[in-house]
């Protein structure tokens, strides 16, 4: 008897076990990959769009094509809020090349060479806002490290990083 019972303890756990796999993948209560239906691509119509969805004036390709010197922020660039926001944008995107000191000795700017350009050099602080926006979208090219943030960054937070860094003002030697 103790031999049948070793024999049948063994089988009957196997097929309790089985039992509550099949009840447990039976009654599962989201549906299976192999369950769902399969969707080939253009296998529905396209769908029609509403008038209004694709934008015909403005946009990114209007500042792209825009000489610097014709483009004008939308803000008043001497706001504190603006600037506020556009230094917590500075400090998100733009710190890690160009230093919390403005300087190009960021973590990453460090091992550039040469280092990123000095936010508060006459040479950037006498740039247009219109040029300053340009850089900061489509980079600088030549030997410009400045990357293209257009894709990264929105066009209203990059007009607020312009006037951020307009703010910062000329360094004064020894600064």
């Amino acid at each position: 008897m103790k031999r049948f019972l070793m024999l049948c303890l063994p089988l009957l756990l196997l097929a309790a076990a089985y039992q509550l796999l099949m009840t447990y993948d039976n009654d599962f209560p989201f549906g299976r990959m192999r369950e769902t239906p399969a969707v080939r691509p253009h296998e529905n119509p396209i769908l029609v769009m509403e008038s209004g969805l694709v934008p015909f004036q403005g946009g990114e390709a209007l500042y792209r094509a825009a000489a610097p010197e014709t483009l004008k922020s939308p803000f008043i660039t001497k706001d504190a809020a603006l600037i506020e926001s556009g230094r917590k944008l500075y400090f998100t995107y733009c710190h890690q090349c160009h230093g919390k000191h403005f300087d190009g000795n960021g973590t990453v700017g460090q091992s550039f060479a040469p280092l990123p350009t000095d936010l508060r050099s006459e040479y950037v602080q006498e740039q247009s806002e219109g040029r300053l926006f340009q850089h900061i979208s489509y980079g600088i090219g030549g030997k410009g490290r400045q990357p293209a943030l257009a894709t990264t960054i929105e066009i209203q937070d990059r007009w607020k990083i312009v006037a951020f860094v307009q703010s910062l003002g000329i360094r004064k030697p020894g600064g």
